[in-house]
This record gives C-alpha cells, sequence and structure tokens, in this order.
C-alpha cells in the first residue's frame, strides 16, 4: 500500500484527495491545520486519514513526511522549502503546484543523489499552460519548423452566466495570493525588444484579447515571461510573453485600488475602534464630510467613475466595524474581498487558457497555432480551479508511485515522459485544449 501525504485541505484539494482515494493501492493522509478540513476532504473513505498538523512545527511535520512515500505540498509557497528539505533528508518524493524558486531548484543535485523527483509547477498555471505549449512546440520542432513567438494567457473567473458582480470576478481561493501577484513587476519580448513593466504600471499595460469560445478580456503581464524562452526550448524566438485574463474594466480599478493604499501592508490600523469609511477617509487625508468627492480628487477621477462605485458596492465607506483585531490596510481589504466576492451554492466559475504560436517551416511556410480551453465549474460540485489545479498534481502523483514516471530531481512538467500521459488522462475528464491552425 503506497503511502500518500497530502499538506493542506484549502480550496483546491478535493478533487486531488477524491481522485488518489479512488487508487486501491494508495492510503491518503490529509494533514492541515484544521482537522475539520481534512475530515470532510476524506469523507469517511476507509483509506483516508485526517491528521491535525502545524507545519511550522518542524518535529510534527518530520514525523507526518517519514511514513509517506510521496508528498504533495498544497501549503502556501513560503512553507514548500521547509517540507521540501525534510523530503531530501527523509527521501521522499515531492509534488506542487507552485512555481520553482531559486532555492526550490537548488535542490536539484541532492534530489538526483537520493534518486527522487520534485515534481513543481503541476497545476493549472503553472501546469497545464507548460504542458499545452510544450505538446505544440516538440510537434512544431519534429516536423522541421520553429516557434518564433509565443503568447500564454490564463485566467480563473466567473462563468458568463454567473458574473454578477460590479468587480467581474469571485475568489475560488484566498484573495491574498491574488493580492499580492498584483504588486509584481512584469517583464516579456516583443519582436526582439524586452518590455519591461514596473508593479505601478501593471495595471495600465494591458490590451484587450478575443478568446474562441470564450469571450474578450483584459490581458496583463504575468511576472518574467524570459526565462521561459530556454525552458521551453525556443531561445531564438522574437516574441515571448505570460499573461492574465481578467473581465473588462478589472484592470482600471485595481490600478486605483493600488493607488488608494489598499494592499498596503506596512500601514496598520485598529479596526476595532477605524470603520472602513474612516480607513478610506485617512488614506486620502479626508475628514470623512465629503468622502467621495475627496477620493475622486485623489485619484483625479469624475465622483461618478465606475471605480468609485464598486468601492461603495464593497462596502469601503460603511461605518459598521469589520470582525478584525489591529492589521493593516492589506488586511482589511483582504477580509472585504473575501466576504464579498464570492460563489453563491449553484454558481460555477470559468477556467481559460489561451495559447497562441507563431511557427515557421523550411520553404517560407508560417502558421498561426492556437490552443484553447474554456472550462467551467461543476454545479454544485468541484470548481474548474480546484479540478485544473489539483487533478494535474493529482495524475502525476499516480504515475510517479506506479513508477510510470522514472525521472530524477527537481522538474517543472516540461518533458514529455511527464505531459503525454497527464494531459492524456486530463482528456478523458473533458479537460483539453482545442488546437486550431491558420496558415499566414
Amino acid at each position: 500500500m503506497k503511502q500518500v501525504l497530502v499538506l493542506g485541505a484549502g480550496l483546491v484539494a478535493r478533487p486531488l484527495v477524491r481522485y488518489l482515494l479512488n487508487e486501491p493501492e494508495f492510503q491518503v493522509t490529509v494533514a492541515t491545520r484544521t482537522v475539520s478540513k481534512a475530515e470532510q476532504l476524506i469523507d469517511g473513505h476507509p483509506r483516508g486519514f485526517a491528521q491535525a498538523l502545524d507545519v511550522q512545527d518542524e518535529a510534527a511535520l518530520r514525523a507526518a513526511i517519514s511514513p509517506a512515500d510521496i508528498v504533495i505540498s498544497l501549503v502556501p509557497w513560503i512553507h514548500h522549502m521547509k517540507v521540501a528539505n525534510l523530503c531530501v533528508e527523509l527521501g521522499r518524493n515531492m509534488v506542487t503546484t507552485s512555481y520553482v524558486k531559486p532555492e526550490m531548484q537548488a535542490l536539484d543535485e541532492a534530489v538526483r543523489e537520493k534518486g527522487l523527483l520534485f515534481l513543481n509547477e503541476i497545476g493549472v498555471d503553472p501546469g497545464i499552460d507548460h504542458m499545452a505549449a510544450m505538446s505544440v512546440i516538440n510537434r512544431v520542432q519534429a516536423e522541421g519548423g520553429a516557434v518564433t513567438s509565443f503568447l500564454s494567457y490564463c485566467g480563473g473567473l466567473p462563468a458568463h452566466r454567473d458574473n454578477n458582480n460590479p468587480l467581474g470576478y469571485k475568489f475560488s481561493w484566498s484573495p491574498v495570493g491574488v493580492m499580492l501577484a498584483a504588486k509584481n513587476n512584469g517583464r516579456y519580448l516583443r519582436d526582439g525588444e524586452t518590455v519591461n513593466v514596473a508593479p505601478e504600471q501593471l495595471f495600465e499595460h494591458y490590451w484587450l484579447l478575443d478568446v474562441p469560445g470564450g469571450g474578450t478580456f483584459e490581458a496583463y503581464v504575468n511576472r518574467d515571461a524570459l526565462p521561459y524562452l530556454d525552458v521551453y526550448g525556443i531561445p531564438d524566438a522574437k516574441s515571448m510573453y505570460r499573461g492574465t485574463l481578467r473581465n473588462i474594466g478589472h484592470c482600471e480599478s485595481w490600478n486605483y485600488f493600488k493607488k488608494l493604499g489598499l494592499l498596503d501592508q506596512e500601514r496598520n490600523f485598529d479596526f476595532r475602534v477605524m470603520s472602513p469609511r474612516q480607513v478610506m477617509a485617512a488614506l486620502v487625508d479626508s475628514n470623512g464630510d465629503n468622502l467621495v468627492e475627496d477620493i475622486a480628487r485623489y485619484l483625479d477621477v469624475p465622483k461618478h467613475s465606475v471605480t468609485i462605485k464598486k468601492m461603495q458596492w464593497l462596502g469601503l465607506f460603511d461605518t459598521t466595524l469589520l470582525p478584525l483585531q489591529e492589521g493593516s490596510v492589506f488586511d482589511m481589504f483582504a477580509h472585504i474581498l473575501e466576504h464579498k466576492l464570492v460563489y453563491a451554492e449553484h454558481e460555477v466559475d470559468l477556467l481559460v487558457q489561451h495559447h497562441e504560436f507563431i511557427a515557421e517551416y523550411p520553404g517560407g511556410t508560417k502558421k498561426k497555432i492556437t490552443s484553447t480551453m474554456v472550462d467551467t465549474g461543476i454545479p454544485d460540485g468541484d470548481s474548474s480551479m480546484a479540478r485544473t489545479v489539483s487533478l494535474p498534481a493529482a495524475i502525476a502523483t499516480k504515475l510517479i508511485l506506479k513508477g510510470e514516471i522514472k525521472l530524477t530531481g527537481v522538474h517543472i512538467p516540461v518533458l514529455p515522459d511527464v505531459y503525454e500521459p497527464v494531459l492524456r488522462e486530463l482528456d478523458t475528464m473533458d479537460i483539453r485544449l482545442i488546437e486550431r491552425e491558420t496558415e499566414l
């Protein structure tokens, strides 16, 4: 019986846990701080076990990892290295859906020496995006061609039928990750020139994108795309871009949210005595009597602007105290978003992923290839975000434990040994990208 340890029982964990419990030779332990969440995921399954665990308790974490054959870390990325170091020491394989940080990559030699595999970035973005990209790129190269341009986009949104709030967004996971990403910078390659996007310009540097079968979205840069020239084996490409998709109006509003200081993690208030309205007044140095006008003046927008209407709808002008202690403006905004931008019963989400390739072949033939996934959640079931993040990790875990993936070292899913079987099985679950080709 293979022992699987899942660290974390968050919003994306359920499909992974249920998938692995369907394998009769696997026992699955879900370890998390709130054991009731783990028990809910296990749902009384005879080969499932729930365990209370604080990942910051190294002795307890070591004891949890020791009996496992493989560890799936779904805890926040800041804890991955503690898990990874223990997995090296104890000789355990590891799977995460998070980006590989330099300190994780630095473990590659030690992981290889132990004959282990640490497979990272095996979610949706990163994850399915890598696998879909390499599927096309390797095929083009096998045909003698070269990919000279690659643009990749991904977004998790409310399904069109349930896009019923003024922000055009709902959280299928903790808002903190989305808010932190809003503070990133970005870099990409366009027609041979490097474009750098500073954090304060992130939501000013966007364009509109039509996605076949999906709709029209705003696209803004997602982190640094340039390393993927080498990762994807297309170092001579003239364009390389990775972007995030959001509904129309998102970038303008979030740009103003940032300018107001709603993402500030340093400025603190006592929310036991300060209402959101008082905090907003403090941010723009207003006495509160004419708060809307003062905010409009601070942002240099009309007082009837849609962003101010969105702030009002969120409750940022309310005088009711929030159930918070002392904390940052960031904490206040995260609490408000988490409680306002939520999926109601029976509502579903939408996951859109879209890739555009330019492929050039000997003899002058030039093609545009697109690869598109438009996936919706299951009514009264798992969200699309949960399925597309966790099922690739679950499938890869099964393949590792059954010896069908034999790699060692620190990897992401860009090799055929990983992406071919994972994409094949995802296809059986109706998680797939539709390819289209046009000769240019």
